[in-house]
């Protein structure tokens, strides 16, 4: 996030199918995500045969989800695509690259013929007709998988597992968008979303998952993002971790139907290159000083001349205003930002929210805090109320909208750098159930990602100021 007066250019991706999930070397959010329940009853070795399999933790895993994948994918596909499943032919295959068995490989080798050394930090599909041994399969690295689990919780493999067979159902119906690799990695996200909600509604046989947990998955997902500045025309793009989130989130909404609708040449994403040398020496992100100049100037633009256009009124801009530690009497003592009516300000804490979310997250982790109260100052004017689950999730939803404006260009004062939307999804998950941040509305950090992006999707009139 810099400030400019330059519009925000949003290139089209044209690039080859990617076939698998990459790691990027991305950061990983940090935090502990509790794991999911065990699930049901585990599938039986010989009943879902996967070769190379050593019955860890994560082949475990893999084999409960693989098997509840193909009976949602045989509910599903005759009402999504008129037909029905045909099972893949090809296999599953599990290794251990760093202990390596070549003779529980048939001609050593694994999907795409490959040898299993080659699906190291990875899982990938091998679609059919690509003139290989072993196609139509799913390989994985279970060592991989099993540190997925380790830090982020055991339903993370699992949703790895049902994005590669996102990839399988892609490969019997057609890729999207001429095959262009973010297009295709993304409707695989939202295939995974869509048996994500599958099972959390309680129709899988053998795997579970909660609500609760639903946030430590998101945190989960940052590891598979494209590093910030990849370039959506590569032909290996996946997404930022904001379009791949976004993707399970369509899913987990809309069901197989928005994934099979919603990945065409026409959707947006935002993943960009950097601007030039500099904001990409800075990580996209402004020197710390200037960052609460950028948030009194943009805020208040964007708001004064979306409210005239989109809800036919005039804004009146309310105060802006750090503290220090002690929060302002018409706070609660304990309160990190915030919105007083009485003295129309919003109100955040320099020492305790934006420095810290500046240093662990980025620069528009603190703009999204302060989008946050200035939301509910916006739904002050409208007479609206700025204290319960609609108020937050309005604001969040304002916050979306307000990012999605500026990465259009339309913030003169500000231009956005890749990763920025990324910071504003894990600002919030990391603070969505902080009381001290965001009113304790029964909200998760889940719930407030969809709201932000059903604002950066529809625009200000999607937040229910409606008056």
């Amino acid at each position: 996030m810099t400030a400019t007066s330059r519009p925000v250019a949003l290139a089209a991706g044209l690039v080859s199918l990617a076939l698998v999930l990459s790691g990027c070397g991305a950061t990983l959010v940090q935090g502990q995500a509790s794991s999911a329940e065990p699930p049901i009853t585990d599938v039986a070795p010989d009943q879902f045969p996967i070769t190379g399999a050593a019955e860890t933790p994560a082949d475990v895993t893999a084999r409960n989800a693989l098997a509840d994948l193909n009976d949602f994918w045989a509910q599903q596909f005759p009402d999504v695509y008129g037909e029905d499943f045909p099972q893949l032919t090809g296999g599953y295959f599990s290794v251990d690259p760093g202990d390596v068995d070549e003779s529980a490989y048939p001609g050593g080798e694994i999907g795409c013929g490959a040898a299993p050394e080659e699906v190291e930090q990875n899982a990938f599909y091998c679609p059919p007709d690509v003139g290989t041994s072993n196609e139509d399969s799913i390989s994985y690295d279970r060592a991989f998988l099993q540190e997925l689990a380790d830090e982020y919780g055991r339903f993370l493999p699992a949703l790895i597992m049902a994005h590669e067979f996102g990839h399988a159902v892609q490969g019997r119906v057609g890729y999207p968008a001429n095959d262009t690799s973010i297009n295709t990695e993304t409707q695989a996200d939202c295939f995974a979303g869509a048996w994500t909600r599958w099972v959390a509604d309680g129709n899988a046989a053998h795997e579970t998952i909660r609500a609760p947990e639903l946030d430590g998955l998101l945190a989960g997902y940052s590891i598979v993002r494209d590093p910030p500045g990849t370039s959506p025309d590569d032909n290996q793009a996946h997404g930022s971790y904001f379009d791949r989130v976004s993707a399970i989130q369509d899913g987990y909404d809309g069901g197989a139907a928005a994934c099979r609708d919603n990945y065409e040449s026409d959707r947006v994403f935002t993943q960009t290159e950097f601007l030039d040398d500099e904001d990409l020496a800075n990580d996209g992100n402004a020197p710390p000083d200037e960052v609460a100049g950028l948030i009194q100037t943009a805020l208040p633009g964007y708001y004064t001349d979306s409210f005239p256009d989109d809800l036919g009124t005039d804004f009146a801009d309310p105060t802006i205003e750090s503290f220090d530690g002690a929060a302002p009497d018409c706070l609660s003592p304990d309160s990190k930002a915030g919105y007083c009516a009485d003295d129309d300000t919003v109100y955040y804490d320099e020492s305790d929210l934006a420095e810290p979310a500046y240093d662990e997250i980025g620069d528009f982790a603190v703009l999204t805090a302060v989008a946050i109260p200035y939301g509910l100052a916006a739904r002050s004017q409208l007479g609206l109320s700025t204290d319960d689950e609609d108020a937050i999730r309005s604001a969040a939803c304002q916050a979306g909208a307000f990012s999605g404006a500026a990465l259009y260009g339309e913030v003169p004062t500000i231009q956005l750098s890749p990763g920025d939307f990324d910071e504003a999804v894990t600002f919030l998950l990391t603070y969505g159930k902080d009381p001290t941040v965001f009113p304790d509305v029964s909200l998760s950090g889940f719930q407030l990602v969809d709201v932000f992006r059903q604002g950066f999707l529809y625009g200000l009139t999607s937040c229910g100021l409606d008056t």
